[in-house]
């Protein structure tokens, strides 16, 4: 997933919620909505989170350090992980309090401009729906045939994630304000409003929780996909009697993949055949997954003997009798 493919749709929902946080802003000043506000708050979350993952992304981009040796990829992971939790509270928790405050006081909506929030909240749809659709359109060019769900949770890309759930979330909260906002006119009841405004805060927290979870995996360090994994093992064997002991990758960034391996020599090579060899397959790697940045290889016998056994990322590892 590219990161060019990310800031279109990251900017795409900025653009689409400043826009939309001032009108529900100013629906709620002519009404007092109580899912005008949630939906306000909501979309100042959601804008804010946006600046999140852009600022993240500019960071992951610097140079390695001597204190940071293989880089500032995992940043974008980290302001990811912080959109969840701003997510949560400033968009979830205060949804959950409004709709509890309006349930001890549940007024009507207010004021000549009840026409206000229903306009608002179309306007909101459609916008909305043009700033999912770009991160459908964007997702779409790695997602391949992984279903949504699969996506989601695999990406090694926190930001179309982000804002895929993002955006769906928007379009089912301006959903559930809706039903609120019109039974309250329809009966001029203000419990329906505080219902709306409940179920705002519990998707959002949901949300919210979703992304905490995965991004969470992603912080943690995750290896590479199966496929890359499979292209990697091939450009090692490369059909030559080279065999892999032990693989292991490990994700640095979204773009950035740690690969360390074990591999077998023949006991009569020469170091300069040896070193011959490791350049070579690192070559291999390279061209097979791009993304393979930092890449240790390490010489070792190969004993036949030794059982093979999974590893954590699907690869073999074959011990050696006193190997590491």
């Amino acid at each position: 997933m590219s990161a060019s493919g990310g800031n279109k749709a990251i900017i795409a929902a900025l653009a689409a919620n400043l826009t939309i946080a001032a009108l529900k802003f100013v629906a709620f000043a002519l009404t007092r909505s109580s899912s005008m506000l949630a939906e306000g708050i909501h979309s100042v979350a959601d804008s804010g989170n946006q600046l999140l993952l852009l600022v993240g992304g500019k960071r992951s981009k610097r140079q390695a350090s001597p204190e940071h040796p293989f880089g500032y990829g995992r940043e974008r992971y980290i302001y990811a992980f912080i959109v969840s939790i701003v997510l949560f509270s400033v968009g979830g928790l205060f949804a959950l309090y409004e709709a509890y405050h309006k349930y001890l006081d549940p007024h009507p909506i207010e004021g000549s401009f009840w026409w206000v929030p229903l306009a608002v909240l179309i306007g909101a749809i459609i916008a909305e729906g043009f700033s999912f659709r770009t991160a459908i359109k964007e997702s779409n060019h790695t997602r391949g045939s992984m279903s949504w769900v699969r996506f989601v949770r695999t990406a090694k890309s926190p930001e179309l994630p982000v804002i895929l759930l993002e955006d769906f979330g928007a379009l089912v909260g301006l959903a559930f304000a809706l039903f609120g906002v019109s039974m309250t006119l329809l009966t001029d009841n203000g419990l329906w409003d505080a219902a709306g405004t409940a179920m705002i805060g519990v998707l959002l927290v949901a949300i919210a929780a979703v992304l905490a979870i995965e991004t969470k995996s992603l912080l943690l360090g995750e290896s590479a996909s199966a496929p890359a994994v499979a292209k990697i093992e091939a450009a090692i064997s490369d059909g030559g009697s080279t065999r892999i002991i032990h693989l292991k990758t490990l994700h640095l960034g979204p773009d950035e993949l740690l690969v360390a391996a074990k591999i077998s020599v023949e006991s009569q090579e020469s170091g300069a055949q040896i070193a011959a060899d490791i350049n070579r397959a690192e070559e291999r790697i390279r061209a097979a997954v791009p993304i393979a940045t930092t890449i240790y290889l390490e010489p070792d016998l190969y004993d036949p003997r030794a059982a093979s056994t999974p590893s954590a990322n699907g690869s073999s590892t074959r011990p050696l009798p006193g190997s590491d």
